[in-house]
């Protein structure tokens, strides 16, 4: 499922916050937003701009934010958290006519997704390739739809690390030495950057079978702010796609191809099989508490967690994978950048 920075919603509900006078928390699909009082009634729609859109300078509507840098952020207002921005449909441009439910108007408004890193236009060689699906997951809040999905089936929960995504790749026509190195969204010239430097160190050149695209966290040294505690940058792999097949591989599969060539994998945080499986009560509340603690061996705040079916498979609710993140809300009040 492709993420929707901004899409026309509906206000589920709204209720008051204790001694709060002109503000209220609203419910737009699984975020709790904090909204001017009277602003919205239960069954209205609103534009919604999910966590990390970044609203265009120079339109009136958008001014307010000016402060905090155009940027949506998780927030915690009169003691209450705020996850994404509301605001009336009348900011539509004029003359255009309310969409339906749903519907991604990004690109009518000129907002654009936060990337914290811009990179080096020297060292991009070209796009991302087409074969190969993109990292960015959704998170559960905006598919609460993929909780039905995942009932009763045998699933797997990794720990979610906070470092930058990589993605390798050996097309099916190359030959050796025929490695696409990238970036979240860019193809990346061979050279010094920590991309390439672990493609070197691990051997993907030759060990990624031709056809097979890998994927992972970049982490350690120099990257965000080491919070695993990491002495040398390493890969972590979350994802092996066979391109010709047009798959994943399953938990089982993903495990046993990266100890085959001695890379690791995201830790491992539970594997829930069987009747533990059967009976386990997918919610919101419980995977929000889930995705709270620590990285192991450290004091730092772990930023939460990705949850995906022991065979891979695909979900109706998010148009592609059965995967989906949870983010600790105290790593976003306390530690994002």
């Amino acid at each position: 499922m492709e993420r929707k920075l901004v899409s026309i919603q509906c206000i589920d509900a709204v209720e008051s916050i204790a001694g709060a006078d002109n503000i209220v928390k609203a419910r737009v699909l699984g975020w709790d937003v904090v909204v001017k009082k009277a602003e919205f009634t239960p069954g209205a729609p609103c534009v919604f701009f999910e966590i990390d859109s970044l609203l265009p300078d120079g339109q009136a509507w958008a001014e307010f934010m000016r402060p905090r840098g155009f940027r949506v952020k998780t927030a915690r207002l009169r003691g209450v958290l705020s996850q994404g921005l509301a605001l009336p449909v009348d900011i539509l441009p004029a003359g255009v006519e309310v969409p339906d439910l749903g519907t991604d108007v990004s690109d009518l408004l000129g907002v654009v997704k936060f990337e914290p890193v811009v990179p080096d236009t020297r060292e991009i060689s070209g796009g991302f390739p087409g074969q190969v699906p993109r990292t960015d997951e959704i998170r559960l809040q905006s598919a609460l739809g993929v909780l039905e999905e995942m009932r009763g089936r045998d699933f797997y929960v990794t720990t979610k690390l906070d470092g930058t995504s990589a993605s390798y790749f050996r097309p099916i026509d190359g030959g050796d030495g025929d490695l696409v190195a990238c970036s979240r969204n860019w193809a990346l010239v061979r050279g010094p950057n920590p991309v390439w430097r672990v493609a070197l160190r691990h051997d993907l050149e030759r060990v990624i079978p031709p056809g097979f695209a890998v994927q992972g966290e970049l982490c350690g040294p120099g990257i965000q702010k080491n919070r695993l505690g990491l002495a040398e940058l390493d890969l972590f792999v979350f994802s092996v796609h066979d391109t010709h097949a047009g798959r994943f591989l399953d938990h089982a599969e993903l495990v046993g191809f990266c100890a085959e060539r001695k890379l690791r994998t995201v830790p491992v945080e539970a594997v829930v099989v069987g009747e533990a499986a059967a009976r386990f009560e997918h919610s919101l509340e419980l995977w929000l508490e889930r995705a709270k603690g620590l990285y192991e061996g450290t004091r730092n705040r772990k930023e939460g967690i990705v949850v995906r079916p022991l065979h891979d498979a695909p979900s109706a609710t998010l148009g592609g994978r059965m995967s989906f993140k949870v983010i600790n809300n105290e790593f976003l009040l306390k530690d994002e950048d």
